[in-house]
Order: C-alpha cells, then sequence, then structure tokens
C-alpha cells in the first residue's frame, strides 16, 4: 500500500493557533515531516504528515482539535524545468482530478516530492501505479 495518512486540522484565523498545535504535538513527542496551511478568512486548514499519525490524531483531537485524516500519494518529481509536467502528462492521461497538493525537497537536491490528494485515491494509485512515476510510501518518507 503506498498510502500515507494525513491529518487535517481546522484551526482558527487568530494568532496562536499554529502554535498550540505545534505544542500540543511537541509535549507528546510527536514530530512534523512536512505540512501545509490553507486559509480562509475565518479559519484555517493545517495539513500534517506525522509518522505517529493515529497517536497525534488521538493527541490533538483530546485538545480540542477537530482531526480528519486523508489517503494521499506522495510522488517524487525531478527538480529540473519540464519534471512537475511530466507527472501532469500522467495524470491528465489518466484523467484524474487533484484536490490539491504541497511539495517539499526533504533534503533531496536532484528530486521533490509532492503529496497528492487525488478525488479517488483508490482510482489514482492503480492508474499510475504501471507508470513512470515513483511513488514514496510511508516507511521510506519518515525514514
Amino acid at each position: 500500500m503506498n498510502f500515507i495518512k494525513q491529518l487535517s486540522l481546522f484551526v482558527e484565523n487568530t494568532p496562536g493557533s499554529i502554535s498550540k498545535v505545534s505544542r500540543v504535538l511537541s509535549e507528546n513527542n510527536l514530530s512534523i515531516s512536512t505540512l501545509s496551511l490553507a486559509d480562509t478568512s475565518e479559519f484555517g486548514i493545517l495539513r500534517l504528515l506525522i509518522k505517529e499519525s493515529d497517536a497525534a490524531a488521538k493527541v490533538l483531537a483530546g485538545a480540542g482539535f477537530v482531526v480528519k485524516t486523508a489517503d494521499v500519494l506522495a510522488l517524487t518529481v525531478p527538480n529540473r524545468a519540464g519534471g512537475l509536467s511530466e507527472i501532469f502528462d500522467i495524470l491528465d492521461r489518466h484523467n484524474l482530478s487533484v484536490e490539491y497538493m504541497y511539495a517539499f525537497t526533504a533534503g533531496k537536491a536532484e528530486k521533490a516530492i509532492i503529496v497528492f490528494r487525488f478525488e479517488n485515491p483508490e482510482e489514482a494509485l492503480a492508474k499510475i501505479s504501471g507508470e513512470a512515476v515513483e511513488l514514496i510510501s510511508a516507511e521510506e518518507l519518515f525514514a
């Protein structure tokens, strides 16, 4: 299975909201591998990849946060002009709809890692599994 469990938290758009998330995780010895924040005028959606996602979801919910989980896929993308276009050519060929995505390098200068949330994760995995893409497993991501 190549899915990675992502946590999404609804946080108020007020000073200190994100630091409270960080503090709760820190106090429970849970480390964030990567994150993304999207905001609206009233609240933000903080998306987190954490190795111990079940434990993190439990302590965050216990601290009063609304926590949702989602299956996401992480793919490597060549860190060069056209690298992302090659990935989207594959996704377009399979008519796959991307709900959102975010990227990070994880110390790999030649490749970036892009986290994709697809409208239908199972269908996306089935369609791209035979393609020339490098899927990153949770074990590899958190190693």
